[in-house]
């Protein structure tokens, strides 16, 4: 009798130190949630910078009135129109790029446009033309990797679609610091440096 008292006030014990440590993690839990930074809740997903255009939808093939008109490829070479919303508070500028992670050596850049002023929600199609001056005062477009200022579509050798990753980066600063004669993918770096938040989207094209 004295030996399964004992064993019956043990196996108490050890209930009461399981419930204990239960309730801990709960409260530590709860705490920690109360602490999360109100960019990490759920609710805060719908406030997220987003970058749209009318001419590129996700996943699809880029129309070819955006393709490349050299190198064997024939197309329109006009940049899509853009558009952005939710810019996260402090934003003093934008920058607009476009890469081809597929290509050979290591990737291609086909746009870079930047010193937006943080006012400016929206570029329409064919800015990346710097003869037709269609962007906002003060933004300035470097070179691609063709070799040549502004915009240059789409032009992947034959074979399986490239992807396209049209990118917005909402800046902290005003300027980037660089002019006209800088490479896209010295943009690219700046931007990346001093980004508060990015969208993107991506297209494919093959021939």
């Amino acid at each position: 009798m004295r030996q399964r008292v004992r064993n019956v006030s043990n196996r108490s014990a050890v209930l009461a130190l399981v419930a204990g440590l239960i309730a801990a993690s709960a409260l530590a839990f709860a705490d920690r949630s109360a602490r999360r930074p109100p960019a990490l809740r759920p609710a805060a997903a719908a406030s997220r910078l987003a970058l749209h255009s009318p001419d590129v939808t996700p996943g699809d093939t880029i129309a070819l009135g955006h393709v490349y008109d050299a190198s064997g490829c024939h197309g329109g070479n006009i940049s899509p129109a853009l558009s952005w919303t939710h810019p996260p508070a402090g934003t003093r500028s934008f920058a607009v790029l476009m890469f081809d992670p597929d290509a050979p050596g290591g990737g291609w850049w086909h746009w870079a446009a930047f010193d937006i002023p943080a006012g400016v929600t929206s570029l329409q199609a064919g800015a990346g033309n710097p003869g037709r001056h269609l962007l906002p005062a003060g933004a300035i477009q470097a070179r691609n990797d063709f070799g040549s200022p502004g915009y240059g579509g789409p032009c992947p050798p034959p074979g399986p679609p490239h992807h396209y990753h049209l990118m917005l980066y909402a800046l902290r600063v005003a300027r980037l610091g660089l002019d006209a004669g800088a490479s896209a993918a010295q943009v690219a770096a700046k931007a990346r440096s001093d980004a508060l938040a990015e969208g993107q989207i991506v297209g494919t094209y093959g021939r």
